[in-house]
């Protein structure tokens, strides 16, 4: 304090001198006081003086000013040496006063510096935080659009044409947002800007549709706008949100939702409930905790601004409503400040002007250019708008919305760590109750249900071997068998005089060739092949239809797909081997003594068994008409037939008579009676028909069981009386044939080659994708996934609150440790 006294008698008397100096002297006097004054008053300022822009301003109007006194100064005559004299003294004292100066300021330079280094951690820290419940709210929302886990997000409001576009495409530095004049913003788009510092990469994602990254953001915009268009326009508004994320080094992290803006009045294309929709829409968003950006065009009066008047009904206060006024540049400079430092509409956070006119040729992130444009602008203002209560330009917007969300965030921390907590509670106890703490995967689902084919599958191979298929050619060649016999020998009216017949009678020799050709040339390698392949194909489909398949349409239809082509390609080849190792049989075929016993003891069982089934079914239409009135029936036809036969021969003498007779004639008045007499349903008539065939169809029947076990059918020479006995012989022959190369060409092959195309068609083709939308196909399996996931997910995010609560408990603690030492 010495030092300070003597020098204020130095600058006493330096005063004095400084009276008797000429006219170029007082430019001296008036500044080395002022340089005295300005070292005083610091030494009493506080430490975090805030200087405004118009201070530097002024500050460098002051320095061009002393530099034109200096050389003012140096073009004065006379005087010189007290000139020279004041200025070495005044510098005498200013290194005087410095030293002073240096030894106490030391100590606060020290408090200031570990204040600003505070200052800058703590920013770190809010930036680590929202960066983490970014990630966080991410996460929430995959899981689901619970409010209850719901963290604070920046809601865009706006009328349309207001900039709300402009406004987030000047955020993000590029043009990726719908643009249009017929209402293109259909949907909320929930915008989550993601900072990559140390990266170049610039590239948004649509988590929804799963398209990976899109480095185009024309890309960007035109997938947003087919998915707002998909909206029809009978509705125009749908509540359903949009997600995108973009990753650059150029964005802070935010959560924006950009909604539809709001209307005055709809057009005749538009349903009228559409302004009302849209209100609606916007005050589910702007509700706590939610910050609101409400954005208004400043041509445009406040007043009359449907943002703001939403955001006073959600937030009476102002307390969340960020007011942001676009096209600065259309009004003038002192409207835009009187709209800027409003106060009739009184926010909290304040209203911020920009200019977010997209600079022209930027080729990449446009930020920058467009900010130096901004700037340029309201420099070119400066005196209006460099002013301490007015906040303009899109680098405030940005870290205005930063520092906000920031400090929403870290409210609302311990409240979502309190509902994450209680949720997780409730998903671990589902999980444990309906599961047990099962885990699954849809990895695991996949493996087990393609173990479960090729396990049905190999049992059926097991099962399905040569015996199975011998049987199932066999059972088609008898059938066949059984309709030549029906058609070529049991309908013959000569078939009683079979047995009486000479052996080289030419007319039943020609009927045993006819039938065997019939049979050993009606395609066997063609027919028996399809056979297989059907039994295949239809054990197949019951394969595919089984749990857990029954829930996998598009599988089973690729299995029964491979399953076709595999047998497909082995058909021709299989059926013309066939073919052609039975040709000897249609020329000539030997039959042995025990082959002729075998086919005359098979023949037998097969018509025991056609009898059998024809007594059944006529046992089965006497239950179902009635046993009188069926015999009634058949006996009317019986009469009808024998009346028929009458007039027909009474048609025939006549007409040898040489004389002709109508129809009228042919009947007497006896019958006439007797018909009118008796009259039937046609339908029952029809089961009379049928009856007498099954009658008359037993009775052939039992006459050729006789006769194959009669001594006449004992030997193989006799085959033209037993066609039945020779024509099941040549069929075992055929059967044993076709179905050795059948097991070879086909089966073999077949249970070869599935299980590999199982593994190439349906396990390795499918990518994550796929075996995630292949589990959830499955009910069962998607509600398991779906609640392991969630309990995951839940997990996850309150180890990261936790990790959270406890950086915040370190940094309140290490404050208040510093606040301590501090005082």
């Amino acid at each position: 304090m010495g030092g300070v006294k003597e020098a204020q008698k130095l600058l006493g008397t330096l005063q004095e001198q400084a009276e008797e100096l000429d006219i170029s002297i007082p430019e001296i006097h008036l500044r080395v006081p002022d340089v005295v004054k300005d070292f005083l008053a610091s030494m009493n300022a506080t430490e975090e003086e805030a200087h405004t822009t118009n201070h530097q301003f002024a500050q460098a109007e002051q320095e061009k000013e002393k530099e034109k006194e200096n050389k003012n100064g140096g073009d004065g005559d006379g005087g010189g040496d007290n000139k020279g004299g004041a200025v070495a003294a005044a510098a005498a004292v200013a290194a005087f006063l410095n030293d002073d100066e240096e030894e106490e300021e030391k100590p606060k330079k020290k408090q200031r510096k570990n204040n600003d280094l505070g200052s800058g951690h703590q920013d770190e820290q809010l930036m680590l935080l929202t960066k983490k419940l970014i990630e966080i709210r991410s996460i929430l929302l995959s899981i689901d659009h619970n409010e209850t886990l719901k963290l604070p997000s920046i809601v865009v409001v706006g009328s349309q044409s207001s900039g709300k576009s402009s406004v987030l495409e000047a955020i993000v530095g590029h043009e990726f947002l719908p643009k249009g004049s017929n209402m293109v913003t259909r949907r909320p788009i929930e915008l989550t800007l993601i900072h990559t510092p140390g990266e170049d990469e610039e590239y948004g994602e649509f988590p929804q549709l799963g398209l990976g990254k899109m480095h185009d953001f024309k890309k960007v915009q035109k997938t947003l706008v087919d998915m707002n268009m998909a909206v029809p326009d009978t509705e125009c508004v749908s509540e359903k949100p949009i997600e995108l994320r973009i990753y650059s080094p150029n964005v802070p992290d935010l959560t924006l939702i950009d909604l539809p803006g709001y209307i005055q009045i709809s057009n005749k294309n538009q349903p009228e409930s559409l302004k009302t929709k849209i209100e609606e829409l916007c005050e589910k968003y702007i509700r706590g905790p939610n910050i609101i950006l409400a954005v208004c065009a400043a041509n445009v009066d406040l007043a009359n601004s449907p943002a703001l008047r939403a955001s006073r009904k959600c937030d009476p206060l102002g307390l969340r409503t960020i007011g942001v006024i676009t096209k600065m540049d259309l009004v003038p400079a002192e409207v835009g400040a009187s709209v800027l430092r409003n106060s009739d509409y009184p926010l909290h956070l304040g209203y911020i002007g920009v200019v977010c006119r997209s600079p022209e040729n930027v080729t990449g992130n446009m930020t920058s250019a467009l900010i130096r444009n901004e700037e340029a602008f309201f420099q070119s203002h400066h005196l209006v708008y460099n002013q301490r209560d007015i906040q303009v330009g899109t680098a405030t917007l940005r870290h205005k919305l930063m520092n906000v969300l920031e400090q929403s965030m870290g409210r609302s921390l311990y409240s979502i760590v309190d509902a994450v907590q209680q949720e997780l509670e409730e998903a671990r106890y589902q999980f444990k109750v309906q599961y047990n703490d099962r885990r699954v995967t849809a990895e695991s689902y996949v493996a087990e249900s393609i173990d479960s084919l090729k396990h049905n599958f190999k049992d059926f191979a097991t099962r399905f071997g040569k015996p199975q298929v011998r049987h199932e050619v066999r059972t088609m060649l008898e059938q066949r068998v059984l309709d030549i016999c029906a058609e070529q020998y049991w309908s013959d009216p000569k078939i009683a005089e079979l047995p009486k017949a000479s052996i080289d009678d030419i007319y039943w020799l020609y009927k045993v060739d006819l039938a065997s050709a019939a049979l050993t040339k009606s395609g066997i390698g063609r027919s028996t092949t399809q056979l297989v392949v059907d039994v295949l194909m239809s054990n197949m489909e019951r394969l595919a239809n089984a749990d857990p398949f029954s829930f996998h349409p598009d599988t089973r239809k690729k299995v029964m797909s491979f399953t076709s082509e595999i047998l497909r390609s082995k058909f021709l080849t299989t059926s013309d081997q066939v073919e052609n190792t039975i040709k000897p049989y249609k020329y000539e075929v030997e039959v042995t003594d025990m082959e002729w016993a075998e086919g005359v003891k098979r023949s037998v069982g097969l018509l025991e068994k056609e009898l059998d089934m024809c007594d059944q079914m006529a046992n089965s239409l006497k239950n179902a008409v009635g046993k009188k009135k069926l015999k009634g029936a058949i006996k009317y036809l019986l009469d009808q037939e024998r009346e028929d036969g009458r007039r027909q021969e009474r048609l025939r003498q006549i007409a040898e008579e040489g004389g002709s007779a109508t129809e009228e004639q042919l009947f007497s008045l006896e019958d006439e009676d007797a018909i009118k007499h008796t009259f039937y349903n046609p339908k029952i008539l029809e089961k009379a028909r049928e009856a007498l065939f099954l009658r008359d169809r037993a009775m052939i029947l039992k006459y050729r069981i006789a006769a194959l076990k009669s001594r006449q059918c004992k030997s193989a020479e006799n085959k033209q009386y037993c066609p039945e006995a020779f024509l099941n012989v040549i069929a075992e022959k055929l059967t044993y044939t076709a179905v050795m190369f059948i097991q070879v060409e086909l089966l073999n092959e077949f249970f070869f080659q599935f299980p590999r195309e199982v593994d190439n068609r349906l396990v390795y083709q499918m990518n994550r994708r796929q075996i995630l939308q292949f589990a959830r196909e499955n009910p069962p399996i998607q509600k398991h996934l779906d609640l392991q996931e969630r309990k995951n997910k839940l997990e996850d995010v309150m180890d990261k609150l936790s990790y959270l609560v406890k950086r915040q408990a370190d940094r309140q603690a290490r404050a208040k440790m510093g606040s301590f030492s501090g005082a």
